[in-house]
């Protein structure tokens, strides 16, 4: 897939916020500074389409980008930012839900995770919560330039192996490196396939 275009649509605190379409939709959500911000800048061609910083917990809202005047990328808030209150950790996850468990327009939710690390208990129970729920779901490993081969290969087969404890059947994983644009081609790949699919 080639990007031609890439536009900020609107951002939206809440599911009935979110724009009228009924385009396809594919979002984007991981712990809060995973590089989902810097991903999705990486897969657009765009360096500010999404507001990257080395701060924790940017992104707040539901924000819709239309790419190609066909399908829509969503960026989600991050989960587990442990700088929030509790009343504000509530109502991001509520925001959060809502969009994933009430949106007929999505298609697929990306969940990243940062491949140098041991798999998270958050990031698992995110995941699981999200299968039992039947949402379509791909695990995207980020920040692949961070590590050797062996001990990636060593991290994938952690993390697989972790999932395969309560999965049957594995989700996609796609693994990224935004320094590299590592992963950008087979992950447009994927979202074209789909939406040829439809």
């Amino acid at each position: 897939m080639i990007i031609k275009t890439a536009e900020f649509v609107k951002s939206s605190a809440q599911l009935d916020q979110c724009p009228e379409s009924k385009l396809p939709e594919y979002a984007f959500i991981g712990r809060s500074n995973v590089g989902k911000s810097s991903l999705i800048n990486m897969l657009t061609g765009h360096t500010k389409l999404a507001m990257t910083s080395s701060k924790p917990g940017k992104t707040q809202l539901i924000n819709h980008f239309l790419i190609n005047k066909d399908w829509h990328l969503v960026d989600l808030p991050g989960y587990g930012y442990a700088a929030r209150n509790k009343e504000q950790r509530l109502a991001f996850r509520r925001m959060i839900e809502g969009y994933i468990l009430g949106r007929k327009q999505l298609i697929n939710l990306f969940i990243l995770v940062d491949s140098r690390l041991e798999p998270q208990k958050i990031d698992l129970e995110f995941i699981q919560q999200m299968g039992e729920a039947g949402v379509p779901l791909s695990i995207v490993m980020t920040k692949i330039d961070k590590l050797s081969r062996p001990k990636l290969q060593e991290s994938i087969k952690r993390y697989q192996e972790t999932l395969s404890e309560e999965w049957d059947e594995l989700p996609p994983f796609f693994y990224t490196s935004s320094e590299k644009a590592t992963g950008r081609e087979e992950l447009l790949q994927y979202i074209e396939t789909i939406n040829h699919s439809l």
